[in-house]
């Protein structure tokens, strides 16, 4: 009975108290066919401990690794780029790889602090006033902001920019699933890839009841946005608009979210030295104006002084409610990222100002240089002709999912088949270029496509 929390009378006690005959009587609404308690499930027989390590390192070894094994130009929402040793040495220290909420600042002054010096860098690096800790994710972060948007302006719909990660737009409306009309997209250029007022406008009939506007910048497709119209027209009829972003290393040389006045940035922080490791963990990052302060999502390290003038940090703003009364919550995110905060933080001081700058300018250089390499291959053609930063979308003269294969079979990881996301885009290939990718490698990716 260890694992079984509830005897059979525990289970006639509770059917008896809710008024039901049975278990099968209580899902009675799941469709029989999905319940399995009638039929024995078809597992393979236990394993040693032996045979199960061999088992697994079977598994293993149908896996490729991007590095060295495999060149990539995977993107798509997620970017491979290099991590320092360092980062990895510090994230195992004790004192942080065990912390948990510092919900006791008396003894949690390490982890309050370094959450506040991430908060800081992120302010800094997307020109907004006030950022958070403890997103798990970039298109979590997204849907936060559309609740968020929802309790600032008291309105409850939603217009999300087709432009935007398709997976950030699936969890958008997860979220507001139950809020009938809330989730609404509007269509970007075909030519330049960007969102247009024109398109917003046509898709907003009725700006009253509108929370937010949401677009991503670069976009999914690596185009940089400029939303400058899109903001002061959007202000004008009192409704938010959210930024989100997949890679961050675009605003060291771009201009960051926060000067085209957004009213809130929410993206994705994995490439700030938290790396990628079979998809997670991840990094939500969320950062808003002042005014709206309090009604933020997650966690927020503040810097005080205690009586006798000494600096310390704290968790404000940020009440239990947050975390056990779910109905007055701002939110229900229970889980603390301080230490994916923790990586991005220090890979951010390692990297410095001028670092940054230095590696955003790489990447850009290089996915130029194979932009221009890549188009130019016969039948092929740039699909978007506004600035990008990294990551650019080719088409090809015959099927993205026959080049992607033949290129796995030749150690390349060619891009993201479009084709998955649309039947149009068949022939359309999203190819990403950071610093782990160096010209022999895009030159081998010419080759493959000419061939």
């Amino acid at each position: 009975m260890r694992y079984i929390p509830h005897t059979p009378e525990d289970v006639r006690a509770m059917l008896e108290a809710i008024g039901l005959g049975s278990i099968d009587e209580l899902f009675e609404q799941v469709p029989a066919e999905l319940r399995e308690r009638a039929r024995k499930l078809e597992l393979p027989a236990p394993m040693s401990e032996i045979q199960l390590e061999k088992h697994i390192g079977a598994l293993a070894s149908k896996n490729r690794a991007a590095q060295p094994d495999t060149i990539s130009f995977m993107g798509a929402g997620l970017y491979e780029h290099i991590v320092p040793q360092a980062v990895s040495q510090l994230l195992l220290r004790a004192e942080f790889l065990t912390s948990y909420t510092p919900y006791q600042p008396e003894i949690s002054q390490g982890t309050t602090k370094a959450i506040f010096e991430f908060q800081s860098m992120v302010s800094e690096l997307l020109d907004m006033p006030i950022a958070n800790a403890s997103m798990y994710d970039g298109a979590h972060a997204t849907a936060e902001a559309a609740l968020m948007s929802q309790r600032v302006t008291r309105r409850q719909k939603v217009f999300v920019a087709k432009s935007v990660h398709p997976e950030y737009r699936h969890v958008v409306q997860t979220y507001l699933r139950f809020q009938e009309g809330s989730y609404n997209e509007f269509d970007f250029d075909a030519k330049s890839g960007r969102i247009g007022l024109s398109a917003l406008q046509e898709a907003v009939t009725e700006p009253d009841e509108v929370a937010c506007i949401i677009f991503q910048t670069p976009n999914f497709f690596g185009v940089l946005e400029d939303p400058t119209e899109l903001v002061a027209w959007a202000h004008a009829h009192k409704i938010m608009v959210v930024a989100c972003f997949n890679e961050p290393h675009a605003f060291a040389i771009s201009t960051p979210p926060g000067s085209f006045g957004v009213d809130i940035c929410a993206g994705e922080g994995m490439g700030l030295g938290v790396g990628l490791a079979y998809g997670g963990p991840s990094l939500g990052i969320f950062a808003c104006r002042e005014k709206h302060l309090r009604l933020m999502p997650g966690r927020l390290s503040g810097r005080t002084v205690d009586s006798q003038g000494r600096e310390g940090y704290v968790l404000t703003l940020s009440t239990r409610e947050q975390h056990i009364r779910r109905e007055k919550a701002t939110s229900n995110i229970c889980t603390n990222q301080g230490l994916m905060a923790l990586a991005a933080a220090v890979y951010l001081s390692l990297m410095g100002k001028q670092g940054l700058r230095e590696l955003a300018e790489l990447n850009t250089s290089r996915a130029h240089y194979a932009q221009e390499l890549l188009s130019s291959v016969s039948g092929s053609r740039l699909v978007y002709d506004a600035p990008f930063f990294n990551e650019f979308v080719v088409e090809l003269p015959s099927s993205a999912h026959s080049v992607v294969q033949e290129a796995l079979n030749r150690g390349i990881l060619a891009g993201y088949d479009l084709g998955r996301l649309n039947a149009d885009w068949s022939n359309r290939l999203l190819i990403a270029v950071t610093e782990t990718t160096d010209r022999v490698a895009i030159d081998r990716l010419a080759h493959l496509l000419a061939a």
